[in-house]
């Protein structure tokens, strides 16, 4: 079992940033890739950037180049940070981690809000 835990949401005027951290607990060492996804009212969820245990990323279009995932394995984290911030990034942000024996986590999810 792993449980994620995710914070730094908030509001943040257009052009702005912020971080979010998506902190694992539990069976650490079964992870083998963690997500950060998104999902605005009315839309699906999608995918944002994945990064894997060998520190592969991976990012949507919409993302790159302003978004950048990285991970603390001393602090079994994974950080999402977002630059110049859009008013369509504005939606309930998850973390997501998928082990080796199959088993795909999610967070509780955090509200980014990119209004000015």
């Amino acid at each position: 079992q792993v449980q994620l835990e995710e914070s730094g949401g908030g509001l943040v005027q257009p052009g702005g940033s912020l971080r979010l951290s998506c902190a694992a607990s539990g069976s650490i060492s079964s992870i083998y890739a963690t997500g950060w996804y998104r999902q605005a009212p009315g839309k699906q969820r999608e995918l944002v950037a994945t990064c894997t245990s060998d520190g592969t990323t991976n990012y949507a279009d919409s993302v790159q180049g302003r978004f950048t995932i990285s991970r603390d394995a001393t602090k079994n984290t994974v950080y999402l940070q977002m630059n110049s911030l859009k008013p369509e990034d504005t939606a309930v942000y998850y973390c997501n981690s998928n082990t080796f024996y199959g088993g795909s986590y999610w967070g509780q999810g955090t509200q980014v809000t990119v209004s000015s």
